[in-house]
């Protein structure tokens, strides 16, 4: 778990960042309505899950830089009794200082009447307009108010700038402590996967293992880190199939792209593999094609290297191995320049990964490919989708998609792989099926 330390390290690098004339604001994440009166299962917002650690709903972090490193001030829920007794325990404005480590705290109907006061003398407020319009007219309603003030007897700010820019680029290097949070969200996800390729026979339905992945994040302290794919067969080249309800029928693959969310970090894995326990040899061809655009990309992610030139190189190799099997005509310099791989690999080789799965940080700066660091955590998934009708290649690759997702954290040398202890060549895979 994080520590309370380490989330007031952040705060403090934040208001550093910011300036001593400004002040920050950011919003807990909404409730939202699933249907009628239910809720969705509550999910805090990451950057305020990332600066506070605090779990609840309604809530208002506002940081104010000084010379001292600054305060940080939550405006909260207070405890309620009978509140708690429908939805459990609340830290409430005391536990907000003692265990969430505030400097003060107030109660969230305050806001209105605490935090204008706090503006004053502050030249810009870092904050996300549009991340929460029910704030957003309260604030800019405020700076209205101002403005038809006396300059002299309260100086409001001027300026509303985007927060994003630069929490974002913080998040996107990871803490010895989060990476081993990630590394416990990797394991219980592999645990996951494992389990899904030892209990999969043909006639099954893609719900059952889609169970027993929930089965396994749930026993383990984990929720899912998104909704997981469980595609058999053609269902594979639907990017975003989540239905997961066909029957899984002998003959064909089944390619789950499934993680888990610990501590509010994501793993991220991908793998596809033989309903019946084995490749046929045309899968295994096109299998191992995959697994070596992957290997080449991960070696590839080191210090210095440009996040493009990763994708690049699972491309290549990628391309080179459906030339080699006849799904793609021309040579590989006229399928690279006329992109021609596109039809089959449509999209891209990884993303960072983090408190979110599709993880924030800029992948380009200046408009060049941004060079990778240590730290920096991301996945690695090509991936070769032949849709099934298409009549330009071998009826025996038709309606076959397969994927291969592992997390790796750039490191000085070559990439730590979290997800390394998931099985991936076909060998090992019907080796772990048929034990």
């Amino acid at each position: 778990m994080i520590k309370q330390k380490e989330y007031a390290k952040r705060r403090m690098q934040l208001m550093r960042m910011a300036g001593e004339d400004s002040i920050i604001i950011v919003c807990a994440a909404p409730e939202r309505i699933r249907n009628n009166d239910v809720h969705y299962p509550y999910r805090q917002d990451s950057d305020f899950l990332y600066l506070t650690g605090f779990r609840e709903p309604e809530a208002l972090l506002v940081m104010i830089p000084d010379k001292e490193g600054g305060q940080s001030i939550l405006f909260c829920r207070d405890r309620d009794p009978e509140r708690e007794m429908w939805d459990g325990p609340m830290a409430g404005l005391r536990g907000a200082v003692s265990e969430i480590g505030m400097d003060e705290a107030f109660a969230r109907e305050e806001i209105s009447r605490r935090l204008p006061p706090m503006l004053h003398d502050r030249e810009r407020i870092y904050y996300d307009l549009g991340s929460n319009p029910v704030f957003d007219q309260r604030l800019i309603g405020w700076l209205n108010e101002f403005r038809e003030k006396p300059r002299r007897t309260f100086h409001a700010p001027e300026e509303i700038h985007a927060l994003d820019h630069m929490l974002h680029d913080l998040r996107l290097y990871k803490s010895r402590a989060e990476l081993t949070v990630m590394k416990r969200s990797a394991q219980v996800a592999v645990t996951a996967h494992e389990r899904a390729m030892q209990v999969c026979q043909p006639g099954m339905n893609e719900s059952e293992i889609h169970a027993e992945l929930l089965h396994t994040f749930t026993r383990n302290h984990c929720v899912p880190s998104y909704q997981a794919i469980v595609g058999g067969g053609a269902n594979a080249c639907i990017l975003h199939y989540i239905a997961n309800n066909a029957e899984l029928r002998d003959g064909d693959l089944l390619l789950i792209d499934a993680g888990a969310e610990y501590d509010g970090y994501a793993s991220d894995i991908t793998r596809t593999f033989p309903v019946s326990g084995k490749y046929s040899p045309e899968q295994r061809d096109l299998y191992d094609v995959v697994l070596a655009a992957q290997l080449a990309a991960i070696e590839k992610a080191r210090p210095g290297v440009p996040w493009q030139r990763v994708h690049d190189e699972a491309v290549h190799v990628a391309t080179q191995g459906m030339i080699d099997l006849g799904i793609l005509k021309l040579s590989l310099e006229q399928e690279l320049e006329q992109e021609g791989y596109k039809h089959f690999y449509v999209h891209n080789t990884g993303h960072w990964l983090g408190l979110d799965v599709h993880d924030v940080g800029e992948y380009q700066i200046d408009g060049e490919s941004r060079e990778l660091e240590p730290g920096m955590v991301m996945t690695v998934e090509p991936g070769i989708y032949i849709p099934p009708n298409d009549t330009s290649v071998r009826k025996c690759f038709r309606g076959v998609g397969i994927r291969i997702e592992d997390d790796i954290v750039i490191t000085k040398n070559a990439p730590l792989v979290l997800t390394g202890g998931l099985v991936k060549t076909a060998d090992d895979i019907e080796a772990l099926m048929a034990g």
